[in-house]
Order: C-alpha cells, then structure tokens, then sequence
C-alpha cells in the first residue's frame, strides 16, 4: 500500500466519483480507476459499491476512510516539519474557518502574510464550526478560526479576537429611531436568521438566552444561508437581524441600515489547532498576525 494509493482513495470516497476525483488529482480517470481495483485486490476487500456510473463508499470503505486520513495528515505534517527546517521559503498553508472570519477578517491577514512570505500559499476553506472542528482534527487544515463554542478535547482553541455583534434594521423600521428595547418588543419583532450551525445565529441565540427570551419565542420568518442575503433581506425591509460589524459596518456608513438599541456581549474569535501536531511555521507565524489584530469592539 502506498501513500498514492490512500490520497487517490480519500479523494475517490470524498467525491463519491472517479471522473471528478481524477480532474482534481490532475490523473487520467483509468489511473484512478486501476489504482482503487489494486487497493481492493491485494487486500481482498470491496471499498466502493457500483452501480451504473454511481459509486459509494461501502461500510468497510467508510471506516478505512477515516484511517487513510490519518495515515495522510501525518505524511502531510511530516512533510511540513521537513520544509520548516528549511525555514519559511515557500510552502502551504490550509486553513479552514467559518463564514463571517472567512469572508471579513481573514482577507486581511492573508494579504499581510503573503507580504511576509510570498513563497507561501494559504489555501482557505469555509465551513460551520464543526467542520471547521473535523478538519483541523482530521489534519485537514492546520489552523482553523470559528467564532461559535467549541469543545474538542483534541483540539487547542485560542481566543485571538473579538468583536459586539449588531441589530439592525432597515431605515424605515420603528426601531430605527434609538428608542430602547424590551424583551416583549424582541419576541413580537419578525427576524432573519442564518442557518442553525451559524456561530452567528448560535452567539445571538445565546445573548438572548441570558435575557430570558428562548429561539421557540422568537418570529424567525426567514432563515438564509449568508451573511450577505441576512444583510439584504433586512435592507429591504424583511425585518429585523443580528450580523457581524465586519458585514454590516460600510451599510451602516452608508445608511442603509440602522442599529437598534440594544448591547450584545462581545464574542471571541477563536484560532483552532491540534493539541499533539506539530505546529508549522508557518501556521505559528499566521497565528501571531491574528494575535495582533485588536478586537471589533465598539
């Protein structure tokens, strides 16, 4: 069994299709087909069940998955630990971090770490606090960022930032004009949420737990699946919503949105690694930037 042998695997079982997992390992599809048959036959297993063009992982390919992950992300910081004696040269960089911290904070210190180390290339992908979780513990990513509650007792979670959440309105809203807040006018407001999984939606849910107003009193009339369609459905007058200062600051500026008077609590942005990895260079030097950005607190 070869190391080539479990990434055309994983990337096979991930895709759940050949032709797809041939393009992206930049193989030909008889390459990646002939590699998975003699994976099947020199250990006599079935990995993939296949019917018609479609394949899916059987129960002894989902559990070798998980194995052929492991046996990669250790290949994989080995690797790093490798080219880290080498000092910060060229290299990469994976790193997975939820939607608001990916879209609005991140950029930034992409660029500045580019700037650093232009040999270097951060490869980020966004997903929800738990992938984002799975990912740095299956040694899919190396750093990850979420802003919603984490408990991974494999994992080492370090606040780095932080910011104060915002309601807001469209201009013409009753709430607009400042008056202040009581948890009955909360409860009786139409609200747009974000998806369940949001740290977004999971940190406002909480801020209102502790005034006493549970999600099952709440009027969520529609739930959207970014920050930026929660954004433009308040805009047009959809109601009321809970954002990132980092998403609704220039329309706030610019007044197309107004904040309602209401304090939330700060919530932290969160660095993700693994406790018994080995820390790249690279990885500590992106850490250290993120340390450095003060907190989007007003």
């Amino acid at each position: 069994m070869t190391l080539e042998q479990l990434r055309i695997f994983a990337a096979v079982a991930e895709r759940q299709h050949i032709t797809r997992a041939a393009a992206t390992l930049n193989l030909t599809q008889a390459a990646v087909s002939a590699s998975i048959a003699a994976l099947e036959n020199q250990h006599d297993v079935k990995l993939f069940d296949r019917v018609g063009r479609n394949i899916a992982l059987t129960e002894t390919g989902r559990l070798f998955l998980a194995e052929a992950r492991a046996v990669l992300a250790r290949a994989g910081a080995a690797q790093t630990a490798l080219r880290d004696y080498a000092g910060l040269k060229h290299g990469r960089l994976a790193v997975h971090a939820s939607q608001t911290i990916a879209s609005y904070y991140l950029p930034r210190l992409i660029v500045e770490f580019h700037r650093q180390h232009p040999g270097f290339t951060v490869d980020l992908a966004i997903g929800n606090t738990a992938q984002v979780a799975k990912a740095v513990a299956e040694g899919a990513a190396e750093l990850g960022f979420v802003e919603g509650p984490l408990d991974a007792p494999s994992l080492h979670v370090e606040p780095v930032t932080g910011e104060r959440m915002a309601v807001v309105v469209a201009p013409s809203h009753p709430w607009a004009k400042g008056g202040e807040l009581t948890n009955a006018d909360l409860r009786r407001q139409a609200w747009v949420f974000r998806e369940e999984g949001s740290g977004t939606r999971e940190a406002f849910l909480a801020a209102l737990q502790e005034r006493g107003i549970a999600q099952e009193q709440l009027n969520i009339i529609l739930t959207l699946p970014s920050n930026e369609a929660v954004r433009e459905a308040v805009a047009e007058g959809a109601g009321a919503a809970c954002l990132s200062p980092l998403v609704c600051g220039r329309t706030l500026t610019a007044g197309a949105l107004k904040q309602a008077n209401i304090l939330l609590p700060p919530r932290p942005f969160q660095a993700v690694r693994h406790k018994e990895r080995y820390v790249p260079k690279a990885a500590a030097a992106f850490l250290d930037l993120a340390r450095a950005t003060p907190p989007f607190i007003a």
